[in-house]
């Protein structure tokens, strides 16, 4: 399958802007604009499906894994599970970080965000129609800049539902247990200005960030926003959400692009 390769910037058209004045993010983007998104389906030769991710310098590899069994807790039920687990290489980052097998147990930050990638495609699966079978996502971070968590639900997403169509294809299951999109994407406050899709250099300086899981449906599956310095409003917060939406509104088209809809 091609890629699917989107250069996202709806601040160029000058009725998306929301104000004409500069932008004063450190990449220059306006604020309601996107680093640019590519999803490349499919490049994981072995896995049921594969994604990899770009949302400008981060890259996440997403693979979706097919066991024929459910953990102890799900047998008997008739239905299957969707979990996940997210790792970053060692030179994900500026410098080589320790992998967290070599330290014999995983950080509260990787735990934390493998069960908000599992909840989160969980809650666009119909499990039962499954059948008893367990798919791991597996989002490995190759370069961190900023929105890991946010890709790797996006590219995610893109595997998951290449992997069930795999099964279709092979009459496994009868139909998509998918029946719906989910897609994620930060936002924050940065200089005063609420903004979209924040890179490291925002995050790291940014006044409120947050990070948003929506589904194409208008669903909203988790929210995590937080005041690093002054608490923001009612008012903020309004705004983050409709930024939030706006983004992933063209990751939602990225997606559907990347498996073919």
């Amino acid at each position: 399958m091609s890629a699917a390769s989107t250069g996202l910037r709806p601040s160029d058209r000058p009725s998306d802007r929301p104000s004409d004045r500069p932008s004063d993010r450190p990449s220059g983007r306006a604020p309601d604009a996107l680093r640019e998104l590519k999803l490349e389906p499919g490049v994981a030769r072995h896995a049921e499906g594969s994604c990899l991710i770009r949302m400008g310098i981060t890259e996440v590899l997403c693979t979706a894994s097919v066991e024929g069994r459910v953990p102890p807790f799900m047998r008997g039920k008739g239905e299957g599970w969707v979990t996940a687990e997210y790792g970053m290489l060692p030179r994900a980052t500026h410098k080589r970080g320790d992998r967290e097998a070599a330290r014999g147990k995983q950080s509260g930050r990787t735990q934390e965000i493998q069960r908000l990638i599992g909840r989160s495609l969980r809650a666009v699966t119909d499990r039962a129609a499954m059948g008893e079978m367990t798919i791991t996502l597996d989002c490995d971070v190759i370069t961190a800049d900023g929105g890991t968590r946010c890709a790797a639900i996006t590219g995610a997403w893109v595997a998951l539902h290449l992997a069930f169509q795999h099964l279709m294809r092979n009459n496994i299951i009868a139909r998509n247990p998918l029946v719906d999109q989910v897609a994620a994407v930060s936002c924050g406050i940065h200089g005063g200005v609420p903004v979209l899709d924040l890179d490291y250099a925002e995050d790291s300086a940014a006044h409120t960030d947050g990070n948003f899981v929506l589904t194409g449906r208008g669903g909203i599956v988790e929210v995590q926003a937080t005041a690093e310095g002054a608490p923001f409003t009612d008012s903020e917060l309004t705004s983050l959400i409709a930024l939030a939406r706006k983004g992933t509104d063209s990751l939602f088209a990225a997606q559907r692009e990347a498996v073919g809809l």
